[in-house]
């Protein structure tokens, strides 16, 4: 069987690292916002491009203090994508605010501006984009709407890990950015981390507060804050693992541009090329089909492994089933629910097993 994520295939040198980095840890005795976090949150911004970073629990508690951190909760509505998983609408709950859907453009199943459009209203604050399946897309766009409209650009940049576009970084254009670790990620922990990422010092130095229980120094609390610290173990693997994130970045591009060359199936459809190569790090590779399961069914038979990113959209989970929505209906998200289905794309994917997806995706018989 082709897996669907390469844990078992990493490199054993990098496996080595990793527990040098655990013994480190151990040795130091300091294990909590210690020396690891502080180079790691220094090593990111610069991985990014950034002055600075923060380094959090989670990419959910990324969302949260990122809104937190610009001011926006309670009364105000931020605009996001029902196509996302679901932390990215917890976030937006758990600051205070109200999420407010808009559809995606079937094209690329990012949010679509047109739609943007229609769910605006006077309490509209922000705008959080979703670089989904790592694809920045569009950005001069984002930014002039929400400058024409007076609102906030927040980057979820959950699977971008250094993406991009022609207008910048991901995490970059926005005026803050969240980040998550989690393993499955381009760079992932061994269990759950974050980060928040922004040009602005004001944000950055809100989202400190924010993740230590609103602390400005030891016992003196000037935030209500949250307990939401990057730990000095996953700080050091993440260290551990960030020099190969290029190298495993190339190799996801050159899978998914072998894909592209190679899939060619009438009941196969690819989302829109990456605008550069360097916008899209292909954390997924992301097909749809109106015979969805067939196919997935199909390529299990011939030993490849598949998943679906996501097969419920936000507005259909029973928890939002209230939530406010374009009034022109999310058509494009339930239609792209209904017949994405994501294909091996990890570093550990050979070209040998590379031509095999793209052999088994090409003999469907839907038939």
């Amino acid at each position: 069987m082709i897996p669907f994520n390469g844990f078992s295939r990493e490199p054993s040198a990098l496996a080595d690292a990793e527990v040098a980095a655990a013994r480190r840890v151990i040795d130091s005795h300091w294990y909590v916002l210690g020396p690891e976090v502080d180079a790691f949150e220094q090593e990111w911004a610069a991985a990014c491009n950034a002055p600075a970073s923060v380094g959090v629990a989670n990419g959910l508690d990324a969302i949260e203090i990122c809104l937190r951190s610009l001011g926006i909760g309670a009364g105000d509505e931020v605009i996001t994508t029902p196509m996302t998983a679901f932390a990215t609408i917890l976030g937006i709950i758990r600051a205070g605010a109200t999420p407010v859907l808009a559809d995606i453009d079937e094209h690329t199943a990012l949010l679509s501006p047109e739609s943007v459009r229609r769910c605006v209203t006077p309490r509209t604050r922000a705008v959080l984009l979703v670089h989904l399946y790592g694809q920045v897309r569009q950005m001069t766009v984002w930014t002039n709407l929400c400058s024409e409209l007076g609102i906030q650009l927040i980057e979820d940049c959950a699977q971008a890990h250094l993406a991009r576009s022609s207008e910048g970084a991901a995490g970059l254009i926005g005026a803050a950015s969240a980040w998550s670790f989690y393993p499955t990620k381009n760079l992932g922990a061994v269990g759950d981390a974050g980060a928040v990422v922004s040009h602005d010092s004001a944000v950055i130095e809100k989202a400190r507060l924010l993740r230590n229980y609103g602390q400005s120094t030891r016992y003196e609390h000037v935030e209500i804050g949250l307990n939401s610290r990057l730990d000095e173990l996953q700080a050091a693997i993440l260290r551990a693992r960030l020099p190969l994130l290029v190298e495993f970045t190339e190799r996801r591009r050159a899978i998914a541009e072998q894909y592209r060359r190679g899939i060619a199936h009438p009941l196969v459809s690819l989302l829109a090329e990456a605008e550069v190569p360097e916008a899209h790090v292909h954390h997924l590779f992301v097909v749809t089909s109106p015979t969805r399961d067939a196919l997935a069914a199909h390529l299990r038979s011939c030993g490849v492994e598949t998943l679906i990113h996501y097969p419920i959209p936000a507005h259909l989970q029973p928890a939002l089933v209230d939530a406010r929505r374009d009034p022109h209906g999310l058509t494009g998200a339930e239609n792209h629910a209904r017949t994405c289905l994501s294909l091996p794309c990890h570093p550990g994917v050979s070209d040998a097993e590379v031509a095999e997806v793209i052999a088994a995706v090409n003999s469907f018989d839907a038939s």
